[in-house]
């Protein structure tokens, strides 16, 4: 289909005034199937960058609305890396809650368990809140219609690996019994890629008597000295090293930079794509200038100079390159649909929302017509010098 829509085009494009250019849009009108078919390299590649570039975006757009939605306090006390024994004692908390200049605290209870029929552990998190009066404190993707008694709220993945849907019913091990939970939602977490589930730490202490917790999220009053709450919160805590106390915004940032550079290999897998697209370009470009050159010694015969073929060139190399990313548009929107709604889903179990970087889409596309548009004149300024002209003598 490529070389017949571009046909089309090509028929109805408009004469510019600009001789070099409306040569170059005759000898395509003559040739659309030969032109379009050599930019084939320029199609795929570009249709990849697109792909991923909207489905890199999207995740990164949805990684930082989800770091938004489960750090949203001041600063975040937690357990080091590495340490996942230690605990913040009944004292210990009470001592933060008392730190001056701290509004509001909620602690949080983690550990792994094992669920019937889930090959790997999961993650139990015992949340301070309130599901009556916080229901949006998660990012949720899915939600009971109706309020249900003894909730629990379960990540994308557990939801996949166990086959549940809101308003089924899982069993917990507590306390060394089974406790059944009525799944009230589903949510997004980026952070445990085996699966979490979610309770209310009110209810997690009924059933254990377990009042311990792992970390903690701190709200400040307004007008709070940062750095010296956050001084008296580690000198509460009294852990030594057991403990990391950062504000929420270096966190955040410490995160993006950690998923920029997960992605600097896809960038750079793009930019190669890219680069043998061009390369592709330079070929087709260059043999197709050296099979013209009796073209070109006919068009200097009557009066074009070396720089007018030069810009014939150019102005080809322009025309096809706009109609490549054209199309490389077009596929590379429809392939991320696929990359962002099925292949993400399918491989990491958990979903991103649709994001489209239209000012990067537009710098790439540019730029891509202006390197198409200059690989083709630069390789075929060989075939516009004097051999042009001897291959007319060579006619005769």
């Amino acid at each position: 289909l490529v070389p017949r829509i571009a046909g089309a085009l090509l028929a109805r494009a408009p004469r510019s005034g600009w001789l070099a250019f409306d040569l170059g849009l005759a000898q395509l009108r003559g040739s659309a199937g030969q032109a379009t078919v050599s930019l084939a390299a320029v199609i795929v590649s570009f249709s990849l960058m697109v792909a991923m570039t909207v489905m890199v975006h999207s995740f990164r757009v949805s990684f930082d609305n989800w770091l938004g939605r489960v750090l949203p306090a001041d600063l975040q006390l937690r357990a080091a890396q590495g340490n996942d024994t230690t605990h913040l004692t009944v004292e210990q908390q009470q001592a933060v809650r008392a730190v001056v200049g701290v509004q509001r605290v909620e602690f949080r209870r983690s550990q792994s368990l094992w669920l019937d029929g889930v090959q790997s552990s999961v993650m139990l998190i015992a949340r301070d809140f309130t599901p009556q009066t916080d229901p949006d404190i998660m990012p949720l993707v899915r939600a009971a219609t109706r309020p249900l008694a003894r909730p629990v709220w379960i990540s994308e993945q557990l939801q996949d690996r166990a086959q549940l849907a809101p308003g089924d019913t899982l069993r917990l091990p507590l306390a060394g019994r089974s406790v059944e939970f009525a799944v009230a939602g589903v949510f997004r977490d980026y952070g445990r890629p085996t699966g979490s589930a979610m309770i209310a730490r009110a209810e997690y202490i009924a059933l254990t008597g377990d009042r311990a917790a792992n970390d903690g999220s701190l709200w400040l009053r307004a007008g709070a000295d940062a750095p010296r709450v956050a001084a008296a919160v580690r000198t509460a805590v009294a852990a030594d090293a057991a403990y990391d106390l950062l504000q929420t915004t270096e966190l955040r940032e410490r995160s993006m930079r950690g998923f920029d550079r997960a992605f600097l290999v896809t960038y750079a897998l793009e930019a190669i794509a890219v680069g043998i697209g061009l390369l592709g370009v330079a070929f087709a470009a260059s043999s197709t200038a050296l099979a013209r050159r009796a073209e070109f010694g006919m068009l200097r015969h009557i009066g074009l100079r070396r720089r007018d073929v030069r810009a014939l060139l150019a102005s080809e190399g322009l025309a096809t390159s706009v109609l490549a990313v054209l199309y490389g548009l077009l596929l590379g929107a429809a392939l991320s649909l696929v990359l962002v709604y099925v292949i993400n889903r399918q491989s990491f179990n958990w979903s991103i929302d649709l994001a489209v970087p239209w000012g990067l889409l537009a710098l790439l596309s540019a730029g891509l017509v202006a390197a198409a548009a200059a690989t083709a004149m630069l390789s075929g300024r060989a075939a516009a010098g004097p051999a042009a002209l001897r291959a007319v003598r060579e006619d005769w």
